[in-house]
């Protein structure tokens, strides 16, 4: 393993987040492509090793994961320190603003048919939804989007990577039968 690639692991495996090819090539003071070969290399080695850890490109760096094989005892353990899962309310509201970002409050609540200021402020407080910007009309209302740590978290690169959303829809036709 070169001094770089072991440099490289050991500043990966203290962050909680994913960490750009740049930053990477700042601190080691290594040409960016330099740096994104041994990244390259260094994730090659873990999955071919088959260790406990794996090196993923995700939300625009690189971050280390858990092996896919050691997810179910990861899990039993995480859960013993976890924060409680979403509520429905909150993934109806998160896939909402995942795909129609940027959202306001009003339209997440006129899509969910309910109120959802609270449910926004839970997503706000766990970091998956962020202000993006604010409406130039009367009220100046806020527009939300999904946050980096949301892609982190779905292991996404980018929003373009989310699963197309139209399969999951009920045909048109559907709507119109239940309409009395």
């Amino acid at each position: 393993m070169s001094d770089l690639r072991r440099i490289l692991e050991a500043i990966l495996f203290v962050c909680d987040e994913p960490i750009s090819v740049g930053i990477l090539a700042q601190v080691t003071e290594e040409p960016k492509d330099g740096v994104e070969a041994e990244l390259r290399a260094l994730a090659a080695d873990l999955d071919e090793n088959g260790r406990g850890v794996s090196l993923r490109e995700v939300a625009g760096g690189w971050r280390m994961f858990s092996h896919p094989d050691a997810a179910a005892y990861v899990e039993r353990f995480v859960r013993s320190v976890q924060q409680p899962r979403l509520t429905q309310a909150a993934l109806e509201t998160l896939a909402i603003v995942a795909y129609k970002q940027p959202v306001t409050r009003q339209q997440i609540a006129a899509i969910r048919g309910v109120e959802s200021d609270g449910v926004v402020g839970t997503l706000e407080q766990r970091g998956l939804v962020i202000e993006v910007g604010r409406d130039a009309g009367p009220g100046q209302a806020v527009f939300y989007g999904t946050s980096p740590q949301f892609l982190e978290r779905l292991g996404l690169p980018s929003l373009e990577d989310l699963p197309a959303i139209a399969p999951l829809l009920p045909p048109a036709s559907a709507a119109n039968e239940l309409e009395p």
